[in-house]
């Protein structure tokens, strides 16, 4: 019997290359595996174009639940903003992606993963550490990287080798964006976008929404609710979460929500220019950083915000499956007991603007936050705790002044 390999199938012109490809230079049994993480359409008629090119088998596995709740929502509850833009879409979805194809892998008794990602990016390292921490003895296999055997270099190279293996496929040698896309957001890359220079061309570009110019001149207001820090509701229905993003997602794209364009350091080295859409996403973890707002001390804020920004590093890296993910996940989770409560925004072109927020966890204290003096606070007490906090600043000078005094 032939050995197995299987390929993370995207359907797109890429991964149907690699199917011949393959079987070709290593004589596979090729086991196509597409991961739903809520591509939508993308995923219309994979089956018949991957047995049209070769495949022993295709697997479709809808992992959208486990991707929102076990990943998305650890990287919301934690603030997880890498370089204080991007959302992390495609970084949170490749170690689910990742874990499935091993499954299916186990299942199959396949002795090797194949993948099609480059060797510029960063998916080519969060596929392969995850594919080591959880099967060390499965082989990867990287196309893009071996440059002897795999010489295709555009998508005519690409098309054409497809012709030859006697694949006629509904491609064109057209030049569109390369994008990645799943419930969480849809990330574009290249065209103009290869030039910082460049504006993006919003009009031929975006698929979720709108620009906020094109927004609805009224805004909407939108309710919230969470229950340690997960939400469960959306304007008084309850829902789970892929619903609430999928719901989000609407309003956000109509209202112009979560366009952000930016350079971004890659792991490998190098900038990269990316624009994401992240409609749902962005009011979603503004709405959960509006309650924490309210629940959250000020030491657990600081330490937090540390914390999440060290969560995305992990994240975009590729390390989730790690000791440390492991460990920050375990803090961020015990920060969201109380983080319960009610949010309330309206979206208008391109804002969300607070329209309220409460919990029976607040603690903020009207008595305390009022210019009127309470029974809590005294105004005559911070005189000696400025004096205490202002203290080593005071030593410093009279140290600066007696050294200056001294030189004289």
């Amino acid at each position: 019997m032939k050995e197995k390999v299987v390929l993370a199938y995207s359907g797109g012109l890429d991964t149907t290359a690699i199917i011949p490809w393959l079987k070709e230079h290593f004589d596979y049994e090729v086991i196509c595996c597409c991961i739903n993480c809520g591509q939508g359409n993308e995923l219309d008629g994979l089956e018949e174009r991957a047995k049209l090119s070769g495949a022993a088998k295709l697997y479709i596995e809808n992992i959208i639940d486990e991707f929102c709740d076990d990943y998305i929502m650890p990287c919301v509850q934690a603030g997880a903003v890498y370089e204080h833009k991007y959302l992390l879409g495609t970084s949170m979805a490749r170690p689910v992606i990742a874990k499935r194809l091993v499954e299916i892998a186990r299942k199959e008794g396949a002795s090797a993963i194949c993948h099609g990602a480059t060797g510029k990016g960063n998916d080519q390292i969060r596929f392969e550490l995850a594919i080591k921490a959880l099967a060390p003895d499965l082989t990867i296999i990287a196309p893009w990287r071996m440059t002897d055997k795999w010489t295709m270099q555009s998508r005519e190279d690409e098309i054409e080798y497809c012709r030859e293996h006697g694949i006629n496929l509904p491609f064109d040698h057209s030049q569109s964006y390369s994008r990645d896309r799943n419930l969480w957001h849809i990330s574009h890359e290249g065209l103009e976008l290869e030039d910082p220079a460049n504006e993006p061309n919003y009009e031929h570009m975006l698929v979720l929404g709108v620009t906020p110019e094109k927004a609805p001149d009224e805004g909407e207001y939108v309710t919230m609710t969470f229950e340690k820090g997960v939400p469960v509701s959306l304007n008084g229905k309850a829902m789970k979460v892929s619903e609430i993003i999928t719901e989000l997602n609407a309003l956000g794209g109509k209202h112009g929500i979560g366009i952000v364009d930016i350079v971004e350091n890659r792991v490998v080295g190098m900038k990269s220019r990316g624009v994401y859409e992240t409609p749902g996403g962005t009011i979603l973890m503004e709405a959960h950083q509006q309650l924490e707002e309210l629940v959250l001390d000020r030491a657990t804020m600081e330490v937090k915000k540390d914390m999440g920004n060290k969560f995305a590093q992990i994240v975009y890296e590729g390390k989730w499956f790690t000791p440390l993910r492991e460990a920050i996940q375990a803090f961020v989770t015990s920060t969201q007991a109380y983080v319960t409560g009610e949010v309330k925004f309206k979206l208008y072109k391109g804002n969300i603007i607070k329209a309220g927020t409460t919990s029976p966890y607040s603690l903020y204290n009207e008595s305390l936050a009022s210019f009127t003096t309470g029974d809590l606070y005294d105004h005559h007490d911070a005189s000696g705790f400025i004096t205490l906090f202002g203290l080593p600043l005071k030593v410093r000078a009279m140290k600066m002044a007696e050294v200056e005094a001294s030189k004289k």
